[in-house]
């Protein structure tokens, strides 16, 4: 996105370099498709997908708002962030592999169904949960968002859908500015926990444990989407939140139990923020951990 642009390259490089220690040896690697369009119609318009099309620069750069840009190789990165996210639940769902981390960028959970912002251009975990339902006849989808910034966008396109129970952690008052307790949706299937500046793992864990998991429990979800960001690690620049990276696997075995309770397990994680490539690297190692069982 440009020279000093927290939302850079060197993200992933980093999650790379962390994966490369021998503990990581037996996971499967594949590489993120293209996603189909039709994919991508279950959540946003053609109308929209068209003007993402037409805004991507032959060369240089081209500011969609203050804070999302796109360069040449933008719209393919983004088409292969959804692409990978529908190929995880290809993989969880079919029984190929227990669960799956979709480690791309740009993010996506601030994408509304025809708006991009903060960083976000199409939204990933939404397109991958629309896939799970379409292709693979998941009733219900469970979306957990432990990004410090709240996810707008998965929360407008699932606000009117009983099918989808959208959940979140993050702080507040913080960019975009939603997520309160009383943004809950038309069904009663928005679950917001905000934190407030300066909370840590026992906050996170508190919130985690009294309002989202009950509320994860009670849906039953048939699969389990992480939208994993991890900028609310202590170290990160763009917010205020104290957790750690044990925090972050605490709650990702958290959620595996819910998986294992309603889901055969199933669960797809894709990543989001995480802006400190220290905390990033160190989270996202917790995170794996966890998921692999080691």
């Amino acid at each position: 996105m440009g020279n000093g642009h927290p939302e850079r390259p060197d993200r992933l490089r980093a999650i790379e370099r962390a994966l490369e220690d021998e503990a990581f040896a037996h996971l499967i690697r594949l590489e993120a498709p293209l996603a189909a369009r039709q994919a991508m119609l279950r959540v946003h318009p053609e109308s929209y997908i068209a003007e993402i099309e037409a805004a991507s620069p032959v060369r240089g750069y081209a500011e969609l708002d203050g804070d999302t840009t796109m360069c040449p190789f933008t719209l393919e990165a983004a088409m292969r962030a959804a692409g990978g996210a529908c190929l995880a639940v290809d993989e969880v769902m079919s029984g190929t592999a227990n669960n799956a981390f979709v480690a791309m960028r740009p993010p996506g959970h601030h994408a509304e169904r025809a708006t991009a912002m903060g960083f976000c251009f199409f939204n990933s975990a939404a397109v991958a949960a629309r896939h799970a339902q379409t292709a693979h006849g998941a009733g219900r989808v469970a979306i957990m968002d432990f990004d410090v910034h709240h996810g707008n966008g998965t929360q407008d396109i699932f606000w009117s859908d009983a099918s989808v129970m959208y959940c979140s952690t993050h702080q507040m008052p913080l960019y975009p500015g939603t997520g309160a307790v009383g943004e809950r949706g038309d069904y009663d299937n928005i679950v917001n926990a905000p934190l407030r500046r300066g909370d840590g793992g026992e906050q996170f864990r508190a919130a985690m444990n009294e309002r989202i998991l009950p509320r994860l429990g009670a849906f039953a979800p048939d699969l389990l989407i992480v939208s994993a960001g991890f900028d609310a690690h202590r170290l990160d620049p763009l917010a205020n939140l104290n957790l750690v990276e044990e925090d972050f696997g605490w709650a990702t075995a958290k959620l595996m139990d819910q998986a294992d309770r309603s889901a055969g397990g199933r669960l797809v994680s894709v990543l989001e923020g995480g802006y400190d490539l220290k905390g990033l690297s160190l989270s996202v190692a917790a995170h794996m951990r966890r998921l692999m069982g080691i």
